[in-house]
């Protein structure tokens, strides 16, 4: 098979889905471009701003895409290429993208406000309070995942750890010039794009060379200032501007297999059991974000919802993201499925990402570009996007711990209200889990991410029904996710304790019986059952 025909294919069925699948969702809910978003209404400089959708989009990619498109489909290649490429391509569309595009306007559409208010607005308070407590760990794990794989990156690849320090300044740089100084954000782009793509060839010439866990140690300092700082000074222009980075790579990536035209070695199906993984449910579960991520309706309803300047710009920043990542995604399969069995499993000693940036590097080398340069640039693009994963699922575990504890009611707040407090808790948690190691946190991680996504698909399809909208798109791919990920916890809390590892079945056990009475407290609704209250019909 031709690596062309597998990423030309992908990527003109995703130009299609989203011009027919995404005009047909946006019709079907009503999106409306001359209505107010909160970001107008409740404009405070700090969370909501005003974005133009071009830096929206940039942002929210960086935010969603991570290391979570790179690493499952990689680590997915064993059932074969073909399931992989299959799933990535029909749940980026059906499920993925309808989850994402649905969260984000839905959030636009109740003040942008999580999930958990949401589900607060149709299902009444003891649900928000199950998804809010569900979310919490959910991030808990995205944290300590995304910790270990930056710091793990950092430690493998120093010259990506060097530039990645210098696109902070960077990007306070561009924050405050753009937002406080009155500089365009046409000529600000051009400037911070040139100093970023500088600063990853001086990262090759300053190499900064630390341990995993003195790295994990500065990434929670790191993480606990970025996500208590005001979203435009560091936040937005970051991911703003690092999402040239990874635009960059993906269009290296893919003209250089266009070029090369690789054939691909890895089998197109191996067996559905491969050492004690089974097909289903861990294929759906490991992909991840290659196909749907829980932690992207958190994004888009936590940060992004309160960014939308125009509720017209939901498709491109909602769908169309998600789109992109399932060309990422396809991108990472390749990488992995263009060399021999035995390369592969020399580089996955490296982990996921060690296997992509070489793939990256060697396709670069088509271009012009030197191996061991193209090679960091990739391993640099993976960690600056799960680090800008990183302090954004930080962000809002803070929302949703300090809306859990929040009692408008009360003259005197509960402490753990406070900002600083409700981040540090976050971050010390996930930094402990981190220690433990990116192989341990990866599967529960995959199965509570994609669990959330399933109860997200929830909480909109309650929304839209309650709305008087379609919502019909949404049910199977709920029903779907809800046994596979539901599957996925029993296997793992099965593993954990054959294994001794009783911490880690703490929080699949947590998530199973969460999900389980957040289903049943939604199906009423959905399936017209719901007798027993009536609750007004949504906006």
């Amino acid at each position: 098979m031709s690596s062309l025909v597998l990423i030309g294919g992908s990527i003109i069925i995703f130009a299609l889905a989203y011009i027919t699948y995404g005009a047909w969702l946006t019709k079907e809910w009503g999106v409306d471009p001359t209505r107010k978003t909160p970001a107008h209404e409740m404009n405070d400089g700090i969370d909501y701003v005003p974005t133009s959708k071009s830096v929206l989009l940039g942002h929210h990619f960086a935010s969603i895409a991570g290391a979570g498109p790179i690493n499952g489909p990689i680590q997915a290649a064993i059932f074969g290429w073909v399931p992989v490429l299959l799933w990535v391509v029909v749940g980026s569309i059906f499920v993925g993208g309808v989850h994402d595009y649905g969260s984000l306007y839905a959030s636009v559409r109740h003040k942008g406000k999580s999930i958990g208010e949401i589900i607060h607005a149709n299902m009444g308070k003891k649900g928000m309070m199950l998804f809010s407590i569900f979310a919490w760990l959910t991030l808990i794990l995205v944290v300590a995942a995304f910790t270990n794989i930056v710091a793990s990156t950092f430690a493998t690849v120093p010259a990506a750890a060097s530039s990645s320090v210098m696109f902070i300044f960077l990007a306070v740089a561009f924050g405050i010039l753009v937002y406080r100084k009155g500089v365009s954000l046409k000529i600000g782009t051009i400037i911070g794009v040139a100093i970023l793509f500088f600063c990853v060839y001086l990262g090759t010439l300053f190499p900064m060379t630390l341990s995993v866990n003195a790295w994990i140690a500065i990434m929670c300092v790191y993480i606990f200032v970025a996500s208590t700082a005001p979203v435009w000074i560091l936040l937005q222009p970051r991911d703003y501007l690092n999402s040239f980075l990874l635009y960059a790579m993906i269009a290296g990536a893919v003209i250089g297999i266009v070029i090369d035209n690789p054939s691909i070695q890895l089998p197109a199906v191996t067996a559905f059991n491969v050492n004690g993984q089974y097909l289903f449910p861990m294929l759906f579960v490991t992909v991840a974000c290659g196909a749907i991520s829980g932690f992207h309706s958190l994004v888009g309803s936590g940060t992004t919802s309160k960014q939308v300047e125009n509720e017209g710009d939901t498709k491109l920043i909602g769908f169309g993201s998600m789109l992109i990542e399932g060309v990422l995604a396809v991108v990472a399969l390749i990488t992995a499925a263009y060399i021999s069995g035995g390369e592969l499993t020399e580089l996955l000693k490296g982990g996921p990402a060690n296997v992509f940036s070489s793939g990256v590097g060697s396709f670069m080398t088509k271009i012009g570009i030197p191996f061991h340069i193209g090679k960091s640039f990739a391993a640099l693009a993976v960690s600056a996007f799960a680090l800008t994963s990183l302090d954004t699922a930080t962000r809002l575990a803070r929302f949703i711990f300090q809306e859990f504890f929040d009692n408008p009611e009360k003259e005197k707040q509960n402490p753990l209200t406070n900002m600083y407090v409700s981040t540090g808790i976050t971050v010390i948690i996930g930094g402990w889990l981190a220690v433990g190691g990116f192989a341990r946190i990866w599967p529960i991680f995959g199965s509570a991410n994609q669990l959330l996504a399933s109860l997200s698909l929830l909480a909109i399809a309650v929304w839209l029904k309650k709305s008087g909208k379609n919502y019909h798109m949404l049910t199977l791919p709920m029903i779907f996710m809800l046994a596979v990920t539901l599957s996925a916890l029993v296997l793992l809390i099965q593993g954990n304790l054959a294994k001794g590892n009783y911490i880690l079945v703490i929080f699949p056990v947590l998530l199973f019986i969460l999900a389980i009475v957040l289903a049943v407290e939604g199906y009423p609704i959905i399936f017209g059952k719901d007798k027993d209250k009536e609750i007004p019909k949504a906006n």
